[in-house]
């Protein structure tokens, strides 16, 4: 499938100021994204930096210091603001920058919004203290907070015309964001429970006698903590695989971008196994040498080349 509908003008000098406003969120709120995305044509990197901008506003919303009640009435503000982009009513004079931006997006790409409204759903389940009991339950969370953001993306990078297996991306697409969603939860596990969140399923944890939490820097007294994260790790590597089949799929800046991005995370997945208590004791991420360095393999196709022999052995 290609991903824009027609070729378009250059955007107009208020249209292109929208787009800037959006970068910069983008370059300071979201450092692993941004690694990816600079990888991506002008026009692409313009759309995915809008689709950010506007997920963005939502996950504030989410996280924020304000009242349940007064964060579901900005979130549902927020939906009325995208029913205003489908339906094609946001003007480029229009003073919300996001809104400008996502409407020239959604002018130039078929975007599915929908996803848009899936992840409001999403934050919404935050909102209303949602919990998981089994993976299942957490599995659809995940897909509205990240899985939809993969298929948004799909919706920008589109699929090599001819490629095998191309009905498939949007199911790649959507487990890709589950591996990476699983990667974030694990690595928020303590700054989520210090929030009075616990997204790991209840019945992993009471399995690995985790069913108390985790507010401190050592594991509860008598858990098998190390094996909770080994298991969820070897959840994340499966799905990461799985999703990881897209990446023959896309044109080559396209598959650079969401190997760098995918790639960064899988590294964090690496870290967090070799060390399980760090992500109790702090934040674990990436130097930035490292991430350009994943940049550098994305870009050079290394991984879209791997992938794309073992499915080939995998056919014959």
């Amino acid at each position: 499938m290609s991903a824009t509908v027609e070729a378009q003008p250059q955007p107009s000098a208020p249209v292109q100021a929208a787009y800037s406003y959006c970068e910069a969120v983008t370059g300071q709120q979201a450092r692993n994204f941004a690694y990816g995305i600079r990888l991506l044509p002008t026009e692409k990197r313009q759309t995915m930096s809008a689709l950010y901008a506007f997920s963005r506003r939502v996950d504030d919303i989410g996280d924020g210091t304000l009242a349940p009640g007064v964060k579901q009435e900005r979130l549902e503000a927020t939906r009325a603001l995208l029913d205003r982009v489908r339906a094609g009513e946001v003007d480029e004079d229009d003073t919300d920058p996001v809104a400008v931006a996502l409407a020239d997006s959604a002018r130039r790409f078929r975007i599915p919004l929908g996803g848009l409204d899936e992840l409001i759903d999403g934050v919404l389940m935050d909102v209303h203290g949602a919990s998981f009991e089994t993976w299942d339950d957490l599995k659809v969370y995940c897909r509205c907070v990240a899985g939809a953001i993969g298929r948004l993306s799909l919706g920008v990078f589109g699929t090599q015309p001819g490629a095998l297996g191309a009905d498939r991306a949007p199911e790649y697409a959507d487990t890709l964001g589950l591996a990476l969603q699983l990667t974030n939860i694990l690595r928020d596990v303590r700054e989520d429970a210090g929030n009075g969140r616990t997204y790991l399923p209840a019945d992993d944890l009471a399995k690995f006698g985790c069913g108390d939490g985790f507010r401190g820097a050592t594991p509860p007294a008598g858990a098998d903590f190390e094996g909770l994260v080994h298991f969820e790790v070897r959840r994340a590597r499966a799905l990461f695989a799985e999703g990881y089949r897209l990446l023959p799929l896309l044109d080559r800046r396209s598959g650079a971008c969401v190997a760098a991005m995918a790639g960064i995370y899988r590294r964090l997945l690496d870290r967090i196994e070799r060390d399980p208590g760090a992500v109790l004791r702090g934040r674990v991420s990436l130097p930035g040498r490292e991430k350009a360095y994943v940049a550098v393999r994305g870009l050079s196709g290394l991984d879209t080349r791997h992938i794309a022999r073992r499915a080939v052995r995998g056919r014959a």
